[in-house]
């Protein structure tokens, strides 16, 4: 029996409007500043839609993506999102000198500040022809300008090595760069190249680990990756025909592959997600094959270098998924391309007064609206949360608070968002909580992983969308 976590999770759907995207599979998805980007996969053809999701909102936005700078349909392809520093100087005024000669000199006065740009860097799942095999797969959005951009290199002689068109690899980001493994190579089938894009060059290198007879994980697709701190990690996927469940470490420091042990961890899987919350790894999903997705939800500690399956809450259960995305939000959920106002490890703030921040809580909450005695229910709400004219400032007044939990009327009082086993959406009245003086409000969001599509896939029907919170968040 493999070890159980100790902080079990509940799960959420979260039912879609018809203004969404379509359900769909092998597709790409990361989050910047509270927005979770959508891009390609399949339904039962290849998509080259792009979407964004506000979590905040509960809304999905078609975005463009047309013209040259832009790709086509994609599938298996990578999408990881990058904050770029660029130093810019502003003009305070003019400075007036005057010499013994009675000469006047006037000197332009300066300030340097720095701005941070984000960027979508999307790699790979071209439809394979002779055209692919003649480019570098690459393609760039500008997230504040909303628009794909050409990504030329800031060197001046052209790229002598350049990674070729794959699918089912993995792409992390590691300081200022994108690490890049494996994938399925049309005609030459799963490839151990190893590429690292430098974002401030826009320059490709071949790492050691690519290597034939190197001491990696060898070829492999549709395996998972995260990076935490200065290492990748690496689980399972498909080694040619036959699933994997081995486990690796590379140190992007030493430049050093390291085989964990994985004795206690998940079985053999491909198609499946991970994410990095605090000091651990999320693994779901995925399956010994294309038709056995699974529904487990795997947790491994960096520090103890543990696994643990996480169980869920009595009336929740995980749906089963295959080929589908994962990401999460909230300061728990280590993101390398963090902005100033969504940086991991953000603590609450005082503003005006008052704590604006949102807390997570899990507890039974025996409301017959529920569907069941003893279903969970999920509510974010702020410390100095207000139930009618009684003011809770205790998780504990909350959880014994009968007026708090048997009046639904109640959960969208206040300053608060709240779940009520349905989509996040914003319940704010003030509209300075939607428009912060210190940012935007997505520095606050609670923590959460959005499970996005996935096989078994349902058509025509809006993109499935699957909401997981820890009971430690």
């Amino acid at each position: 029996m493999p070890a159980m976590s100790q902080s079990p999770c509940l799960w959420t759907q979260l039912p879609q409007s018809s203004q969404s995207p379509c359900d769909r599979y092998k597709h790409a998805c990361c989050s910047y500043d509270g927005n979770v980007y959508i891009l390609g996969g399949r339904d039962n053809g290849c998509l080259g839609d792009f979407w964004r999701y506000s979590v905040v909102c509960d809304e999905w936005t078609e975005l463009n993506c047309t013209g040259e700078a832009a790709p086509d349909e994609l599938e298996e392809h990578s999408m990881v999102a990058h904050q770029v520093q660029t130093h810019n100087h502003m003009l305070l005024g003019s400075l007036s000198l005057y010499s013994a000669a009675l000469c006047v000199s006037t000197f332009d006065t300066f300030t340097r500040f720095d701005l941070f740009q984000g960027f979508l860097y999307v790699f790979g799942g071209m439809l394979d022809s002779a055209y692919t095999k003649l480019r570098c797969p690459l393609w760039v959005f500008d997230i504040a300008k909303q628009r794909w951009v050409h990504c030329q290199g800031k060197t001046s002689s052209p790229q002598t090595q350049t990674p070729t068109n794959r699918k089912g690899h993995s792409a992390v980001v590691v300081g200022s760069a994108m690490l890049l493994y494996g994938g399925f190579v049309d005609m030459k089938g799963s490839s151990q190249d190893f590429w690292s894009l430098d974002f401030d060059t826009m320059a490709w290198s071949l790492l050691y680990g690519s290597q034939q007879g190197s001491s990696g994980p060898g070829p492999r697709h549709s395996h998972s990756a995260v990076a935490f701190q200065s290492c990748m990690y690496l689980f399972g996927g498909l080694k040619g025909l036959r699933e994997q469940r081995d486990f690796w470490k590379w140190n992007s420091t030493s430049h050093m592959w390291t085989s964990l042990k994985n004795k206690s961890g998940p079985s053999r899987l491909m198609g499946h997600s991970a994410a990095v919350y605090k000091d651990s790894m999320l693994l779901f999903g995925g399956g010994e094959s294309q038709n056995s997705p699974k529904s487990c939800l795997w947790r491994y500690n960096f520090s103890t270098q543990t696994w643990a399956q996480v169980a869920t809450l009595p009336g929740s259960n995980a749906p089963d998924k295959i080929h589908h995305c994962c990401t999460g939000l909230g300061p728990s959920y280590k993101s390398n391309s963090s902005s100033p106002y969504s940086s991991s490890g953000l603590q609450p703030r005082l503003l005006d007064g008052r704590v604006r921040p949102f807390k997570n809580k899990c507890f039974p909450a025996p409301l017959s609206f529920l569907g069941s005695e003893g279903a969970i229910e999920l509510e974010t709400f702020s410390p100095d949360r207000c139930y009618g004219s009684k003011t809770l400032t205790q998780s504990s007044e909350l959880v014994n608070s009968k007026e708090g939990l048997l009046e639904k009327d109640s959960l969208q009082i206040g300053n608060c968002l709240t779940f009520e086993n349905k989509a996040f959406r914003s319940k704010c009245t003030d509209e300075d909580l939607l428009d912060e003086e210190d940012g935007n409000m997505a520095q606050h969001l609670p923590d959460l992983l959005l499970v996005l599509g996935g096989r078994p896939c349902t058509g025509l029907s809006p993109i499935s969308m699957w909401q997981m919170t820890l009971t430690d968040s």
